[in-house]
């Protein structure tokens, strides 16, 4: 049946992806990350814009950090690296024998003008979403996509198979009938192993092992199609296969493309970045709407300008789902919570060594974090009544 035959059913298609920790992009987040963490142990005001390149043999360690204390990056570097499961020359880069290069500088004291005195480190827009279509309020193909990816990894590291190496990737597309997702069209999982391992067993394990375990049976049916490494081969992978950099999986990072992206990436920079803190206080705002009931489906954006602690402007759009207007859950936002940085810092306690664990899987729909409470769902749910 052709695309447009399922739309005048009232039906579409949406595919999102998600890839491991050993995708070269994740890798680099997560280095990135791990110097943050590093710092913030020492040093909670430290300032830290990081970037990490990856390449055969060789990581790049670019950025601005102002910090009091030391850390030792090349160690970071390397036990990241290690931690990941580059552990071996075979796989062509490997935490061992990988050179470092560090070039790294303070922030830009006309910035600091601006962030010292409680203001946004940059111009720009964020945004957040939340849906009731999961438990999670994370859209499927995303959640799922997530799932799959990170029982790949759970099983090369609990060696259940031995051919398995760090990186991968997987896709999920769903098809959507009017009052939601009905079932999966279509699986794409790629996986890095060794070149041993006949396809035919890589193709079994990952349907037994990872897809069975992973996917709703009642989403699954005779038509959904399952691809598993559609080239025929992945057998040079990680940085030797692809250069990897700091925040070139923004989409794998927020909603899997549902919604919007202002644009700007999390990895590698502290919360004074609105880029990263914003993202995260319109992802709790607009779960704490779809926790209240006040909606099924919300996207919020705030914008804000470089030095200037208030956003420029607030948004909320629930799609049409919402019980009240969005200009109504819009005052309720600009009433009882404050949105400058300092303010979603201090809220969302995010002064803290977090954030190498949020560079892989998703920075959204996992426990854990201050951002996916729904502690102000009560809040919104009891002022509403009085607008």
């Amino acid at each position: 049946m052709g695309g447009e035959e399922k739309l005048k059913r009232g039906k579409h298609l949406f595919t999102s992806e998600s890839v491991t920790e050993g995708h070269p992009d994740k890798l680099c987040d997560q280095i990135s990350d791990a110097i943050l963490d590093a710092i913030y142990e020492k040093d909670p005001n430290g300032r830290v814009a990081c970037e990490t390149m990856v390449t055969t043999g060789l990581a790049i360690i670019a950025g601005e950090i102002t910090t009091a204390c030391y850390v030792e990056i090349p160690k970071i570097v390397r036990n990241t690296i290690k931690d990941i499961g580059y552990t071996s020359a075979a796989y062509g880069f490997d935490y061992h024998t990988c050179g470092v290069i560090t070039t790294v500088q303070e922030q830009s004291p006309d910035i600091a003008l601006g962030v010292d005195t409680g203001g946004a480190g940059d111009q720009g827009m964020m945004f957040g979403y939340a849906t009731d279509e999961t438990k999670e309020m994370m859209p499927l193909p995303i959640n799922l996509a997530h799932k799959l990816t990170y029982r790949l990894a759970e099983i090369r590291k609990k060696n259940i198979v031995n051919y398995l190496r760090p990186d991968g990737k997987s896709q999920v597309t769903v098809e959507y009938h009017e009052k939601g997702p009905k079932r999966i069209d279509s699986i794409v999982i790629s996986v890095h192993h060794d070149h041993k391992t006949k396809m035919a067993q890589i193709k079994r394990d990952i349907k037994r092992l990872i897809i069975d375990a992973v996917i709703p049976e009642q989403l699954l049916d005779k038509n959904t199609t399952i691809y598993v490494n559609p080239t025929g081969r992945f057998e040079i992978g990680g940085p030797q296969g692809d250069t990897g950099v700091t925040g070139r999986k923004i989409i794998v990072d927020t909603y899997g493309g549902v919604g919007s992206h202002g644009g700007g990436a999390f990895s590698g920079k502290d919360p004074s970045k609105v880029d990263r803190s914003a993202s995260y206080m319109a992802r709790y705002l607009a779960k704490n709407i779809v926790a209240s009931k006040l909606a099924q489906r919300c996207e919020i954006q705030l914008a804000y300008a470089i030095g200037v602690a208030e956003p420029v402007s607030l948004m909320v759009n629930t799609h049409g789902t919402g019980r009240i207007s969005d200009l109504k859950i819009q005052k309720l936002l600009w009433e009882n919570f404050d949105l400058t940085p300092k303010g979603i810092i201090s809220y969302l306690k995010l002064r803290r060594p977090i954030y190498k664990r949020t560079a892989a899987y998703g920075h959204f729909g996992r426990n854990g974090f201050t951002w996916e409470e729904t502690d102000s769902a009560g809040l919104l749910a009891r002022k509403s009544k009085k607008l």
